[in-house]
């Protein structure tokens, strides 16, 4: 990995679960790790009831937009994390993809969320490990 690794994180409408993973991410990595989101089939807008769980611990997300999944952001990137696009995402020898099976918290309120990004925590504070990177806070 490069001294600055940099993740992405794709889900088909980049307004949920992608979202809350890069919150997390730059939450917990700090400036130790570049963070990316997109999505195959972007929203409109990130899903309020993940903004506001994630506002419940402490991460702002409300400022996020869904953006367009894009072959340079894959090549930008050194860890490429699906959650749900299917066959969309682009893949390019040389990169690390992993597929995180996580329900698409779509239409769900704030209590169905809530489980979601605690996952999501927790499998991003497994990254962290695997990436050799300590967590800047929590």
């Amino acid at each position: 990995m490069v001294s600055t690794p940099s993740v992405l994180f794709v889900c088909v409408h980049n307004a949920g679960r992608s979202q809350m993973a890069a919150g997390w991410l730059a939450h917990l990595a700090g400036d130790a790790v570049e963070v990316r989101s997109a999505g195959s089939l972007p929203g409109d807008r990130v899903n309020p009831a993940a903004v506001a769980a994630m506002a419940e611990v402490g991460v702002d997300i409300s400022a996020a937009a869904p953006t367009v999944l894009t072959a340079e952001a894959v090549q930008a990137s050194d860890v490429v994390i699906t959650m749900g696009c299917g066959d969309a995402c682009p893949v390019f020898p040389g990169k690390r993809y992993l597929d995180w099976d996580l329900p698409d918290p779509a239409g769900q309120d704030v209590d169905a969320v809530r489980p979601i990004r605690d996952e999501i925590e927790a499998r991003i504070r497994g990254l962290l490990v695997e990436l050799g990177t300590a967590p800047a806070t929590g």
